[in-house]
């Protein structure tokens, strides 16, 4: 059958399976923002946080989904998404794959022709996630107090559509992440972010380290935060 969403994208998919769509996730907040971060930044976007994270890294400013939110079936989520004029969705949360559903859920909005992006935290396996979706993969540096929890064979399903995240905390993180990118030539992979932790590392100064080592990375601020500083929802 064709189906068309209220962002006016149509495609072409199967009837859903009834039973899939009776799946539960437990969910933060499903809201319509900008997205502030990755290559996608400052497109019109929905972003479905779950709850749950199995990690707690120092500089979270999510930390309100590591527990909470209101159980809903992927209908409902659905449904919601639906509302707004995009085409693209991210979910994140949180941490998305700490829920089985969410596969399921990723599955279903590609299968309606959005465009999906995953914000994970590089801790959980990716292997399984549907190939149309785009997977922003965290690699927690030291000073995110996770370091050791890195999933490093998530590397070797990571496909040119994907992104790999650095959050860096200072001069330290700088160099450890340098290093990072180096060995195991992560720019041959695909883009690879630097980010400067909102509260701790200035972006100026990041800026200035990496024109001044030429590094093959993009650096990215975070336009919410600049738009909309600590406002959740946003």
């Amino acid at each position: 059958m064709r189906s068309k969403t209220n962002g006016g994208l149509v495609a072409d998919r199967l009837t859903p399976d009834a039973s899939r769509l009776t799946k539960t996730l437990r969910v933060t907040e499903i809201f319509f923002s900008l997205q502030g971060e990755t290559s996608r930044v400052g497109l019109p976007t929905v972003f479905v946080r779950l709850t749950g994270c199995p990690l707690r890294c120092g500089y979270c400013d999510t930390a309100y989904a590591f527990h909470g939110g209101e159980t809903q079936t992927l209908e409902k989520i659905l449904a919601e998404v639906a509302r707004y004029p995009t085409r693209y969705v991210t979910v994140t949360g949180g941490e998305p794959l700490a829920q089985q559903n969410c596969l399921v859920l990723l599955r279903e909005l590609a299968d309606r022709g959005y465009s999906v992006s995953l914000e994970t935290g590089g801790a959980l396996d990716i292997s399984q996630v549907d190939a149309r979706v785009s997977r922003i993969l965290d690699i927690k540096t030291p000073g995110s107090g996770e370091a050791e929890k890195n999933l490093w064979t998530n590397l070797s399903h990571l496909t040119a559509q994907d992104e790999i995240k650095f959050v860096l905390c200072g001069a330290a993180d700088y160099e450890w992440a340098k290093q990072v990118l180096a060995e195991r030539r992560l720019a041959t992979i695909c883009p690879v972010l630097f980010s400067p932790s909102y509260h701790d590392l200035p972006a100026k100064t990041l800026a200035e380290w990496i024109l001044r080592d030429r590094l093959p990375v993009r650096m990215q601020v975070q336009l919410h935060k600049q738009l909309w500083g600590e406002e959740r929802g946003r």
